[in-house]
């Protein structure tokens, strides 16, 4: 029987879908439309092996629905869509592609950094409209620090570009090991001392219980006046509410934002009505090169797992299943 491997998203990557079918598998896809509902009737009818899963919820519900699940693959890194805990207690590993998408990432991150701090949105709207705002207050880069939250693949591509450009960096990130190679970039164990030197503050943290609304108004008080923040990690990792008050209020200069707290961004949203804010719709991942890159890996992933290779453990969000999941390829 060939292997059946539900996408959670309306197409995969050639690069990902001609390994999928070089390997003889029956390749099932869902509409944006559709949502977790329409995953989980298709898990409770099809016999699916391996979900390879993009920014649709996989809800714990889903997965109960699928007693032939045997394994789990992001296409990306971020899990706060995967009922992780739920895969777990089932014996199910869960797979991210680390990397597949940290040079666009990194790219997004810059972009986002020099748009916000030079008005580049506003006066492309300014022009559009007639109205040639030449707006000549803004930041010039060179000099000012860079504080970092994380420094995992992407945080370093950014430092290595910041300190380029005449950047300092600072590193918080308490999960980094001691001796961890810095790259020129100072660490910092307190996130509070951090963000009191950070010009630039840009988020490279996955969404976890610790990182909700890790940055709130509290934390945003301690930037040095007219900062920026960059996030293309999550939406919920800063308090938006928080974030409007100190935009609104001129305390932060400026944001850059490709993640928001709710996605698609409602057009109600405080952010839409402030002109110090440059906002791209979760896409930092999402060049043809990035897109190839997480499909191909999240093939080989659950390829490589149901043929009985699995991937490095790194790769791999909850490793404790293999204390207790013998039988699992059979």
């Amino acid at each position: 029987m060939p292997h059946v491997i539900l996408v959670t998203a309306p197409r995969l990557a050639p690069a990902g879908l001609e390994l999928l079918r070089a390997a003889g598998c029956q390749v099932l896809y869902v509409n944006a439309e559709q949502g977790a509902a329409d995953i989980e009737r298709i898990m409770a009818s099809e016999p699916v092996d391996a979900v390879i899963s993009r920014t649709l919820d996989l809800t714990e519900a889903a997965i109960a629905a699928c007693p032939t699940l045997k394994v789990i693959s992001k296409h990306g890194v971020g899990v706060s869509n995967i009922a992780v805990a739920a895969a777990t207690a089932r014996g199910i590993p869960v797979y991210v592609t680390p990397g597949a998408n940290a040079q666009s990432v990194t790219e997004m991150t810059l972009g986002l950094m020099f748009a916000a701090a030079r008005k580049v949105s506003w006066m492309d709207r300014e022009i559009r409209h007639g109205r040639w705002s030449r707006a000549q207050d803004g930041l010039e880069l060179s000099g000012r620090t860079l504080g970092l939250v994380g420094f995992g693949q992407v945080a370093r591509r950014v430092a290595r570009a910041c300190q380029a450009i005449g950047m300092s960096v600072a590193v918080y990130d308490p999960l980094l090991p001691a001796d961890a190679g810095l790259e020129g970039a100072e660490r910092v164990t307190d996130l509070p001392a951090l963000l009191a030197r950070s010009h630039v503050l840009s988020l490279h943290v996955p969404l976890t219980a610790q990182t909700r609304n890790l940055i709130g108004a509290p934390e945003l008080a301690l930037l040095p006046e007219g900062a920026l923040l960059i996030n293309t990690a999550r939406g919920e990792v800063v308090d938006e509410a928080a974030l409007v008050q100190a935009l609104s209020t001129g305390q932060l200069y400026a944001a850059g934002l490709d993640t928001m707290a709710v996605e698609p961004l409602p057009p109600t949203s405080p952010l839409l009505r402030l002109d110090n804010v440059v906002l791209t719709p979760h896409v930092g991942g999402s060049t043809p090169a990035a897109l190839a890159g997480m499909a191909a890996g999240a093939a080989r992933n659950v390829l490589g797992f149901l043929d009985g290779t699995p991937p490095a453990a790194s790769a791999c969000v909850n490793p404790q299943v293999f204390d207790h999941c013998s039988g699992v390829l059979s």
